[in-house]
């Protein structure tokens, strides 16, 4: 019978895994990128050190996006990191509507700040702007209105 002394060398030998680590991930103009998505709506983002100038599809964003709720979606991650006026954005979005274009340039302005500069990536990911919102709208079924939304009943 084996003596349990000698398993207890093996523990020490194995090297532990370590927390992933972050880098920096930028191209040869400066900008890092990131795609960022809500609901049918998909964003791509570059994020360049800057005067703080956020570009949506060629326009400004208070031209693109009108609402006041949605400009203030766009900015959240910039001002929950402390770097206003610090980097250039631009973006370009397809599909969805609006709110959902709004959604997806906010995820994608997250994910590129966190490859431009990992130490922001706690500050973002406890602000859940780094996880993407799944939720999209259900399919219709046969036989109902609209998803599951039943026909008018009559008795008659």
């Amino acid at each position: 019978m084996a003596d349990l002394s000698s398993l207890k060398d093996l523990g020490t030998t194995q090297e532990t895994p370590s927390a992933p680590v972050h880098v920096r991930k930028v191209d040869a103009q400066g900008r890092s990128y990131a795609t960022g998505k809500r609901k049918n709506a998909v964003a791509r983002v570059w994020v360049k050190p800057g005067t703080g100038k956020i570009t949506v599809n060629g326009r400004e964003f208070p031209v693109y996006f009108a609402r006041p709720v949605l400009q203030m979606i766009l900015k959240q991650p910039i001002v929950a990191a402390a770097r206003e006026g610090q980097f250039d954005v631009v973006a370009t979005v397809t599909g969805g509507g609006l709110s959902g274009q709004a959604g997806a340039v906010r995820h994608g302005i997250s994910k590129a700040l966190t490859y431009f500069e990992p130490g922001l990536r706690g500050v973002l990911k406890k602000g859940g702007f780094l996880t993407r919102d799944s939720r999209v709208v259900e399919r219709k079924k046969y036989g109902k209105a609209k998803a599951r939304r039943s026909f008018q009943f009559s008795k008659r």
